[in-house]
């Protein structure tokens, strides 16, 4: 009868550290759950991180804003030469329309909310590298007309009406500062009209 509360004693300090290592074992076990769990998310994050700047970029973004210097450096490299050879940018472009006859206007634009936006866009939207700028006065020639010097209507080069605007915008600026020279129509005047008929002296 007196070994009774020793055995309870002792039972009690037995069930008392049989608990508290489940409790020590359960919360390393929800600590490592959650580290793996952690480094789980983590890993498709990295590797999603690791793909996206290994992939290739994307063909139709145009975000991406090209620096003149480079346009223009671009006009006298191999490449271009390999691409167009010694014709213009837009002499091999043909447009895609319904029908037998094209319509009179041109699409409004071919890039929307910074992607091309057609599969058939215009010669200048199409080489992300063609940049309309006018200290670019080597592509901005190409759109001239050599006999009247007007920039050539979009229906000719098949231009989208933005870059039709900015390739205008582009001349006028380049003919302000005198980077691109053209011929101002001779007039004559019978200046008669304006100070009227002078009688001669007679001598």
């Amino acid at each position: 009868m007196k070994m009774l509360p020793l055995a309870r004693g002792i039972y009690g300090s037995l069930a008392q550290i049989t608990r508290n290592s489940r409790l020590a074992l359960h919360t390393a076990s929800v600590v490592r759950s959650k580290a793996e769990a952690a480094a789980e998310n983590e890993a498709p994050a990295e590797n999603s991180e690791a793909a996206a700047a290994n992939a290739a970029p994307d063909p139709k973004d145009r975000t991406n804003q090209i620096p003149v210097e480079t346009s223009i450096r671009y006009l006298k490299s191999a490449a271009y030469k390999t691409t167009y050879g010694d014709e213009f940018v837009w002499t091999q472009y043909r447009r895609n329309h319904k029908g037998m006859y094209a319509p009179r206007k041109t699409r409004k634009t071919c890039i929307r909310q910074g992607k091309i936006s057609t599969g058939n866009p215009c010669p200048i939207c199409r080489d992300e590298y063609l940049v309309l700028d006018y200290r670019n006065t080597e592509l901005l020639q190409q759109f001239i007309s050599p006999f009247s010097g007007q920039v050539l209507s979009y229906s000719k080069t098949g231009l989208c009406q933005k870059s039709h605007l900015r390739l205008t915008v582009a001349v006028e600026q380049a003919r302000d500062c005198g980077l691109i020279t053209y011929d101002v129509p001779f007039r004559e005047y019978d200046y008669s009209e304006y100070y009227g008929k002078q009688e001669e002296q007679k001598s």
